[in-house]
């Protein structure tokens, strides 16, 4: 009696996978804290979702779009999940023993609104899939250059991310046009310095990987 074979997975998809569900989680706790690039601010968790962004234009150039796209749907998964179990422990009674620095700076670590929870899982689903086609649409159109690629995708989705977040997020509690603009364009500036650079490695550990031996 035979019986289905398990559908084969890459090296490469794999270990992206798995990095990957691991950025979506941080992205969130990270942006917590605000960083000052020279005269830019822009909150920390763009460093993961940059990642998020380069590795899913990665996986679209090696295994096309809809497993990038898939792999993005796969990716609210840990997202909601981080989110719902943070929920959760912030609901838990805090130990009376739990050192007093730690003990105040938790809950507003941790604790985000669910407008702003909201706001990201909104601004992930439409920008990254906006990411990969931009990425796509543009291979189609000139067949190379993945990392001149990568970036104009990232920059635009990240424009585009920018504008759903704040507005979401902040839109009649402050002013937002000042906020919104500084943060794309230290996102527009960030996608030019690493975006490339992290797409062109994904590439090549991703061949790597998936090289027959």
């Amino acid at each position: 009696m035979s019986t289905a074979s398990a559908p084969a997975i890459s090296r490469s998809l794999f270990a992206f996978s798995i990095f990957y569900g691991g950025m979506v989680t941080i992205a969130g706790v990270l942006g917590v804290k605000q960083v000052a690039l020279g005269p830019l601010a822009v909150e920390a968790g763009i460093f993961p979702f940059l990642i998020l962004v380069a590795i899913s234009s990665a996986v679209a150039e090696l295994h096309g779009k809809d497993i990038a796209n898939r792999l993005v749907r796969f990716g609210f998964v840990p997202l909601i999940g981080a989110i719902l179990i943070t929920f959760f422990v912030l609901q838990l009674p805090t130990d009376e023993g739990m050192y007093e620095p730690a003990k105040p700076a938790f809950p507003i670590v941790l604790g985000q609104s669910w407008r702003i929870w909201g706001a990201g899982i909104v601004a992930y689903g439409v920008s990254v899939p906006l990411n990969i086609w931009i990425f796509s649409q543009l291979k189609s159109a000139t067949g190379r250059f993945a990392a001149v690629r990568g970036f104009i995708a990232a920059a635009l989705s990240q424009i585009v991310d920018t504008l759903i977040f704040i507005t979401v997020s902040f839109y009649g509690v402050r002013p937002i046009w000042d906020l919104m603009l500084g943060q794309a364009l230290a996102k527009v500036v960030l996608s030019a310095v690493l975006v490339p650079v992290i797409i062109i490695a994904c590439v090549a550990i991703g061949r790597r990987l998936d090289a027959p031996e």
